[in-house]
């Protein structure tokens, strides 16, 4: 694990003597950034020696709650736990109203026992080194869908699309509008503003297939670790800046019943350390170590699903010609499947994987998918025939469409015990099945309150 230099810190503080307080922040195993707010005079100390968080801080549900069974609070005395700063995090927070800075950090190694196992970047950074041992270098880009939200609540007391720029609040999807692109546009400068700041690579922006949803494209990197570090910042950027516009940003997987639902969209290729793409083809259906890649990543889909698809509302994605897969298929150039294989040219030639809900944690998804690739590799898995035409009408073998199922998968799964790690899978499942009884104990299953703050 690589942590940043001091003179980093030096440098910031020199650079903005402006900036009286810097956001640190961690993130948790529900993908939710936890952490505390430092005055600068604690800045450079903490690049120089660390700086302790509670081992509790990584046992914790969404709803910020302790779960004892996670081995991470009372039975260690809530102990603490030395995190460092990562190499390029620390930036400004552009949308705050007074200067402020933000810089991530992570567990170390051994200074961060015994809350290190539980840290979900470790179990990414394991995976790619586990890969780059073999010669396979990770390429990964990250898309992540979300809905734009008025704070104010409709009649009925639900959640409702932001009025836009014209005074009009969107009840038609309008997918790929340009129009709606326009009415967005004070939101949208602002971000990509924001990102030119953090120096996240933000490219293409889309008016996805419902009204207020949107969809921002990352740029890929041949660094994966650093791919999905930016896509991490990018959802704590996009809910500040919807923020500062009195607005909310939901990245609920299915924050409305009667329309789309919201995906995390993961692209991967395989690279030389040269960063020469080995799934590199003329044939658009790849190479065959894309198609073991693929074979893998199938084989290992029901049991990295919980991962995938980490609560209750994760499930409710998936419904026919909803642009969510139901089923384990790829094919190329098509919507309809779980793992698509893009069109263009022959050295651009991944995959994208298509399971995820955006309240996925993006740490731990790349993780499974990496490591689902890496078996498919190891094992030569056979993927079978791609799917030509509607994936929904050529359903096979349908994914698990429950929570429960999914927990208990995971749970049972030696594969992904060895893959993510037994110490970091007992933390995991300790807080989803709090979150599973406490879900299913209080608020029922039909309720989306839950979810709709912290996703």
């Amino acid at each position: 694990m690589q942590f940043a230099n001091p003179q980093e810190a030096r440098d910031f503080l020199a650079k903005h003597p402006e900036v009286r307080s810097i956001e640190l922040m961690l993130i948790d195993a529900g993908g939710i950034p936890r952490g505390k707010l430092l005055h600068r005079d604690e800045l450079l100390a903490m690049y120089e020696n660390g700086r302790p968080l509670p081992s509790s801080i990584l046992s914790l549900t969404i709803q910020g709650e302790d779960v004892e069974e996670s081995g991470l609070v009372w039975e260690v005395a809530d102990a603490d736990c030395w995190t460092y700063p990562l190499p390029g995090s620390l930036c400004l927070q552009p949308w705050r109203a007074v200067p402020t800075g933000q810089v991530q950090v992570s567990m170390h190694p051994t200074q961060g026992l015994p809350a290190t196992p539980g840290d979900p970047r470790h179990v990414l950074a394991r995976t790619i080194d586990a890969l780059k041992a073999d010669g396979y270098h990770p390429v990964m880009a990250v898309e992540l869908e979300f809905y734009l939200l008025d704070k104010a609540r409709d009649a009925n007391g639900r959640p409702q699309p932001a009025v836009q720029m014209n005074g009009v609040r969107p009840q038609a999807p309008q997918v790929y509008g340009v129009y709606e692109l326009e009415q967005m546009q004070p939101f949208l400068d602002d971000l990509y503003a924001a990102c030119e700041v953090q120096g996240l690579p933000v490219r293409t922006a889309i008016s996805e297939y419902a009204p207020g949803q949107l969809e921002l494209t990352l740029e890929h990197r041949f660094d994966a670790l650093q791919a999905v570090d930016e896509g991490v910042r990018y959802k704590r950027l996009v809910k500040g800046v919807a923020n500062r516009h009195g607005l909310q940003a939901c990245f609920m997987a299915k924050p409305f019943g009667d329309q789309a639902g919201s995906g995390l969209h993961m692209h991967v290729s395989l690279a030389d350390e040269n960063g020469n793409n080995l799934m590199a083809s003329d044939d658009p259906q790849g190479t065959p170590l894309l198609r073991h890649a693929i074979g893998g990543m199938m084989a290992t889909l029901d049991d990295a699903l919980a991962i995938f698809c980490p609560n209750a509302n994760s499930f409710r994605r998936f419904q026919a010609n909803s642009y969510a897969p139901l089923a384990k298929s790829w094919g190329v150039n098509n919507r309809t499947v779980s793992f698509r294989v893009p069109g263009g040219p022959a050295g651009s030639r991944h995959v994208e994987h298509r399971i995820c809900g955006a309240d996925a944690n993006p740490y731990l998804a790349a993780a499974a998918i990496l490591a689902g690739i890496h078996k498919g590799i190891r094992e030569q898995i056979d993927p079978g025939p791609a799917i030509v035409g509607s994936g929904y009408e050529q359903a096979r073998e349908t994914l698990p469409t429950d929570w429960l199922t999914a927990l208990r998968n995971l749970e049972n799964s030696s594969w992904a015990r060895e893959a993510l790690g037994e110490d970091f899978l007992k933390v995991f499942l300790a807080i989803k099945w709090a979150e599973y009884r406490q879900f299913m104990g209080e608020v029922g299953e039909q309720d989306w309150r839950w979810y709709l703050n912290h996703a």
